[in-house]
């Protein structure tokens, strides 16, 4: 009897973060019609970010428009990230957004920047220097090459 009781309950067992992906992926896929749209939703979302980051992720997509044109910023599971051909080749991911340490800036499998038999794919970021955006200039440049 109580096996029926569970059954006929409706079961939630998602967690507030897997519900906010959700919601973010249904708001990715609306903003998705468009390269307008889909810029305008990585913008606002970079706008939502807590400011340490927001600078970081602004900055990064301005060197990311500059550097390789042919991205597309598009948002992926509720940061921004950029497409090449339909397919993500590098993102931001803020410390906020599943509390960790420090922001994160990645790359995916068609991101061109395999060395050998194992290579970094992901960058923890504190702060952009003059440095460390040349580093992600270079990285960028290479990921679509």
């Amino acid at each position: 009897m109580a096996t029926t009781a569970k059954k006929s309950k409706s079961y939630d067992g998602f967690t507030e973060e897997e519900r906010g992906a959700m919601k973010e992926r249904a708001r990715e896929l609306k903003a998705s019609r468009g390269k307008a749209e889909a810029e305008a939703a990585v913008l606002e979302k970079i706008a939502e970010l807590p400011e340490h980051e927001r600078v970081m992720a602004l900055r990064i997509h301005e060197i990311i428009k500059a550097t390789a044109p042919e991205l597309s910023p598009k948002l992926w599971y509720g940061m921004p990230a950029y497409y090449k051909d339909g397919k993500n080749v590098c993102f931001f991911q803020g410390a906020d957004k599943f509390k960790s340490r420090y922001s994160t800036f990645g790359f995916n499998d068609p991101a061109n920047l395999d060395d050998g038999d194992m290579w970094p794919t992901s960058y923890a970021l504190t702060k952009l220097t003059p440095a460390v955006e040349a580093q992600l200039t270079t990285l960028i440049k290479k990921a679509v090459s």
